[in-house]
């Protein structure tokens, strides 16, 4: 039987969570304060590296543009479910790496909508 007091990390993670959970090491004791602020720490820049890839990829995803209280409708559920996604699935998942070729993909198919368009009207 586990002990109550520690936490083991995944020693399996994907690139990005990796990348902010190693300097915790194989197990985190909850009675450390300083483990558990870098477990807090960790999680929380890995919350935030979600949010932002979310918010980019929901920019160039979304060509249309919204009223202000719709928008902060939006971004208020889209900041509360990249909470819940990454409590979830953040370590077991590769969200961060997802988002960011969905926002590459986007931001390509932008630049070339922006292109082509530029060119019909200086055809025009």
């Amino acid at each position: 039987m586990q002990d109550m007091s520690t936490l083991t990390v995944p020693s399996d993670l994907w690139p990005v969570a990796d990348f902010f959970f190693q300097g915790l090491g194989n197990e985190i004791n909850l009675n450390n304060e300083n483990e558990v602020s870098m477990l807090f720490r960790s999680f929380m820049l890995l919350y935030l590296t979600v949010v932002i890839l979310t918010i980019i990829t929901f920019k160039l995803g979304f060509a249309r543009k919204l009223p202000l209280i719709k928008n902060i409708v939006v971004y208020t559920v889209l900041i509360i479910g990249t909470f819940i996604l990454t409590l979830i699935l953040g370590l077991n998942l590769p969200l961060p790496e997802s988002l960011f070729v969905a926002a590459i993909i986007l931001g390509v198919y932008r630049l070339r909508l922006h292109r082509e368009r530029g060119a019909s009207q200086n055809e025009s």
